[in-house]
């Protein structure tokens, strides 16, 4: 089936003109102005609205043992979530336990989205130990299309990797032109100040945050960047949240290290007042356990500093480390120890709209940055540009129609993610996926799913790290 958008503002990276875009079966096949539909072709006018290339969240959790339990989403909730929210892409991070074998887990990770997923997909494959069995695996994991893996610096004894194991990983993905996605905090002084804490009986939520300050994540950051260099490896942080955490990275940058940084959502629009709501506050008692992640959302103060990193496009990405949790049951499994509160925001179908109104409604972001970070990145740095990430002849015609005018609220009433509580609920945005396809396949219309489960494929990737 042929599909032909017209009058609308098209918006890339580098461009933004109105125009029309011709797709053709799952391929974009022309882009201009004035273009013939071919007979047969719906015909949609777009006037009035923005037309992006589909975009890609480079790091998200669907399924996820953690802390005692699981994410709440499915490839069904969290892929009908991400395409309303206008993704039509998700990387997800495969997290096997140290005592798993790598590549038994990056299958099964695998099963859970294949005939299932309705958007396309990917991985990145932590390596959470290394031995003599690794490499083998990890070779098998990338021949198989994953071209990139994921360390911790974090999470002492489940998920963390020793220095050994991280020059091993980094040395090896060098060899493989694999490129290394890392949370980067040091884990011995969390441990150190987490006990501190509980010790003086400060357990609430609240004190995630001071249990995992600004200092422990830019050593982090430091801290991977010089084994970058001795090993020649490309990384890329995930989820920075701090200003010394990003000048960690671009003062390597500046030493020839191939490091890019990515930032997620909630970093952009909450601040640490988010994790402090208690009935002390006036809030409901632990409401503070809905916020917290690792690592932490950070004061204020952090958040011109990260725009402007964004804006300079010193920071690469914006995806959302999106980590779905119920409050009922799950966040309240901390209760008189934040240590035990499973991490994490859902935040997969808000991205877009967030990063929208707060970017660039707010003339924080222009247009062309919004769909570089948003999308046109996170396909060059894994993979799968210019199959991703644009709008061109030959791409995949992975389209989002956007309607600025519209203004709405989001709230756990109406979103998709199967969570019984919304991070940003009662936020008003501006804006609407109004149309989203995937590989030509009409998948929201009038900002509702109508699309096929199972119609996602799986992205094979090729290294591209050398």
């Amino acid at each position: 089936m042929s599909l032909l958008i017209k009058n609308g503002r098209v918006v890339t990276a580098t461009e933004d003109f109105v125009g029309d875009v011709l797709c053709e079966g799952e391929t974009i096949t022309a882009v201009g102005q004035g273009l013939t539909a071919p007979d047969g072709a719906e015909v949609i006018d777009a006037t009035g609205k923005f037309v992006f290339p589909g975009f890609i969240d480079p790091h998200v959790h669907i399924y996820l043992p953690f802390m005692g339990t699981y994410a709440k989403d499915t490839y069904d909730s969290a892929s009908r979530a991400a395409l309303v929210g206008g993704t039509t892409s998700l990387i997800e991070m495969v997290c096997p336990g140290r005592d798993e074998d790598p590549v038994e887990a990056y299958r099964f990770w695998k099963s859970k989205a294949e005939g299932l997923s309705a958007c396309d997909f990917a991985f990145h494959m932590g390596v959470t130990r290394f031995d003599e069995t690794t490499p083998a695996a990890l070779k098998q994991i990338a021949e198989d299309g994953t071209a990139s893996f994921k360390v911790f610096l974090a999470y002492k004894g489940a998920l963390g990797v020793d220095d050994d194991e991280l020059f091993q990983t980094l040395k090896l993905a060098k060899e493989l032109g694999v490129i290394v996605t890392a949370h980067c905090e040091n884990e011995s002084l969390v441990a150190q100040l987490q006990a501190q804490f509980l010790a003086e009986g400060k357990t609430g939520p609240e004190w995630h945050e001071p249990s995992r300050p600004v200092q422990v994540e830019t050593e982090g950051v430091r801290h991977l960047m010089t084994f970058a260099e001795l090993t020649g490896a490309h990384v890329y942080c995930v989820h920075t949240s701090c200003k010394g955490a990003v000048h960690a990275a671009t003062e390597a940058r500046l030493r020839g290290v191939n490091v890019w940084v990515e930032t997620v959502i909630p970093y952009l629009v909450l601040d640490d007042t988010a994790a402090q709501r208690s009935s002390e506050n006036g809030w409901p008692d632990f409401e503070g356990a809905k916020y917290v992640m690792s690592p932490p959302i950070r004061a204020v103060r952090h958040q011109p500093f990260l725009w402007d990193a964004l804006r300079s496009r010193t920071i690469s990405t914006v995806a959302t480390d999106h980590a779905p949790f119920d409050f009922v049951g799950q966040k309240e499994m901390g209760r008189g120890d934040f240590t035990k509160i499973p991490n994490g925001i859902p935040s997969v179908e808000h991205r877009i709209r967030l990063l929208y109104t707060h970017g660039v409604a707010a003339g924080r972001i222009d247009l062309n940055t919004f769909v570089d970070a948003a999308s046109t990145q996170a396909a060059k740095l894994f993979g799968l540009y210019p199959r991703k990430g644009t709008i061109a002849p030959g791409a995949d015609a992975d389209l989002v129609i956007y309607d600025p005018a519209i203004k709405e609220a989001l709230s756990v009433e109406t979103h998709l993610m199967d969570t019984d509580y919304d991070g940003f609920e009662g936020w008003q945005v501006d804006g609407r996926c109004d149309l989203v396809t995937v590989r030509g396949a009409k998948m929201v219309e009038a900002g509702k799913f109508v699309g096929q489960l199972g119609h996602g494929k799986f992205l094979k990737r090729q290294p591209t790290h050398f």
